[in-house]
């Protein structure tokens, strides 16, 4: 189980087709400040059918884009 589970979860059931959320936001979502180590768990987001758009360290964000067929 991925400590970024409950994050995927919450992407997955937004449903948008594309969205942002603020570190802030993630770490209240999963209850862990984000990490370097997110740089390599992004990539099971795509079996919940989204995948890691930007990261802006400046602006501190994570956006997300559903993957489409």
């Amino acid at each position: 189980m991925s400590k970024y589970n409950d994050l995927w979860k919450y992407v997955q059931n937004d449903g948008s087709p594309s969205f942002t959320l603020t570190f802030d936001e993630i770490a209240h979502i999963t209850g862990t400040a984000i990490d370097h180590s997110f740089l390599q768990y992004k990539k099971e987001l795509t079996e919940y059918g989204y995948q890691v758009g930007k990261i802006s360290m400046k602006n501190q964000t994570v956006s997300f884009h559903k993957i489409t067929c």
